[in-house]
């Protein structure tokens, strides 16, 4: 059983960058220049949504079935880094498409979310079937939440839930290709993730623009249990690397306990 009072800190690296439209072999190759290129060690390495086609409702054209080339790539980096890999891409699943986070462990062992908010603006609801779990990963003792783009705009979804006397999550973290135009919600809503359930808050957005001639402007950042910025980038290629503390997110916690007064409600 892991002590939760002895979690060593965690080193994330948020990977913001231009993508190829459509093109996996394209993009892994350029994602894997830049992972590989990394000077430090770090624990997770967070890639934006659709990370290997740009953010694409020809799901037929470009989806691929779970351990195929995107998966096994990203268990290739997880092995040559000893690091966790995430982000989302388009998965076949029994003839059911899914814009599926994977989470990949440096052992090969493979978890994933399905996003559970289907942007329906872009007829996304329309291409792909909605998720119906929610997940929570586990990285060096860390409980995350792993949440996909229009996720972000929905917090019951997010709600961290009281277990056991203690806050499910620890950390969640939003993978997206969330357009210039909206960026300010981007900004706002990641801070209030934050506070609102007393956990550190990163989102991870691409930059650029895609086949369908949509820009972006990345603003990924990373934000304390407070709102606070840790790091933040806006309209370029960069690669943000954080630490995060577990003490001080505990010591906080027990110091401004908001979250035992939370209302209790259960999802349907």
């Amino acid at each position: 059983m892991i002590n939760r009072k002895n979690i060593s800190p965690i080193r994330i690296a948020l990977v913001q960058t231009d993508l190829y439209w459509k093109d996996k072999i394209a993009n892994m190759a350029m994602l894997e220049e830049k992972i590989l290129g990394f000077d430090q060690q770090v624990d997770l390495i967070v890639l934006p949504e659709m990370f290997s086609t740009g953010f694409t409702m020809d799901a037929k054209e470009v989806a691929e079935p779970m351990n195929l080339h995107t998966t096994k790539w990203m268990k290739q980096m997880a092995s040559q880094t000893q690091s966790i890999i995430t982000g989302s891409i388009i998965i076949n699943d029994k003839g059911k498409f899914f814009n599926r986070l994977l989470w990949v462990s440096p052992d090969g062992i493979m978890d994933w979310y399905d996003k559970r908010h289907l942007f329906r603006m872009a007829n996304e609801d329309e291409f792909f079937d909605m998720g119906k779990e929610r997940k929570v990963f586990h990285c060096k003792g860390w409980n995350i939440m792993p949440q996909v783009c229009y996720d972000l705009r929905f917090p019951v979804w997010s709600r961290n839930k009281v277990i056991n006397k203690e806050l499910e999550y620890d950390l969640i973290f939003y993978v997206a290709s969330w357009p210039s135009p909206r960026i300010s919600a981007w900004d706002i809503l990641l801070k209030a993730r934050a506070v609102e359930n007393q956990a550190y808050a990163l989102g991870v957005n691409r930059i650029g623009e895609d086949g369908n001639s949509v820009p972006y402007s990345g603003h990924s950042g990373a934000y304390n249990f407070k709102g606070e910025t840790l790091s933040f980038s806006a309209d370029k290629e960069e690669i943000l690397f954080v630490d995060l503390d577990y003490e001080s997110l505990m010591q906080y916690r027990e110091k401004f306990p908001a979250w035992m007064d939370a209302d209790q409600f259960e999802l349907k």
